[in-house]
């Protein structure tokens, strides 16, 4: 039967192994492979820590010899995962996020998946993946309207100054009117009718 490398530990690690251990701002896997280090530094086996601790004697091995290539930086993060990187939509992934965002279709007020694809000659589920890392939703149109008050920079400069640097004592509150309406006018015509006034 093959032992399992013994374990020693610096005061320094002990202490950090611990303080991971206790699990009040760490993860759970790292609260747990610092429990498997502590207790296979107090010198028992792989079986009796994976019962003592409800995990697979084979995880308790991994970390264990992580732990003993690389100490506390073995077990801190996970090892890096296989599989090919994805380096043509990485290439491609600047490419989209600009046609996206600064230029339209011909025919069309903004693309679409598909369109996109063919524009670019790619697969149309790279397109997919590259707008939903990126949080892109072309088909969702926001607008926001300019006043035409030649002022209006300096105003907007002022009201937001004056929410990011308030008068000390100061109460700062906004009022609005209803998104898109201009309360210039009634919507309804006043009761009784007015003379001179259009229905």
């Amino acid at each position: 039967m093959r032992m399992a490398a013994p374990i020693h530990l610096t005061e320094e690690e002990c202490k950090t192994l611990q303080k991971w251990a206790q699990g009040r701002s760490t993860a759970v896997r790292l609260m747990i492979r610092s429990q498997i280090i502590l207790l296979a530094a107090k010198g028992k086996p792989n079986m009796e820590i994976a019962s003592e601790l409800g995990v697979s004697r084979k995880m308790v091995g991994l970390w264990r010899a992580r732990f003993a290539g690389n100490r506390l930086a073995g077990i801190e993060k996970d090892a890096p995962r296989g599989g090919r990187k994805p380096s043509k939509r990485e290439q491609l992934a600047p490419l989209i996020i600009r046609k996206t965002t600064q230029e339209k279709p011909k025919h069309a007020t903004h693309w679409s998946v598909r369109t996109l694809a063919a524009e670019l000659g790619i697969d149309p589920t790279m397109v997919y993946r590259v707008w939903k890392a990126n949080h892109l939703k072309p088909h969702l149109v926001r607008t926001f309207k300019l006043s035409q008050d030649p002022h209006f920079v300096e105003k907007v400069v002022d009201v937001v100054g004056l929410y990011l640097n308030p008068p000390e004592h100061a109460l700062v509150l906004s009022v609005d009117e209803k998104t898109s309406i201009q309360a210039l006018d009634r919507t309804q015509p006043s009761l009784p009718m007015i003379p001179g006034r259009e229905l």
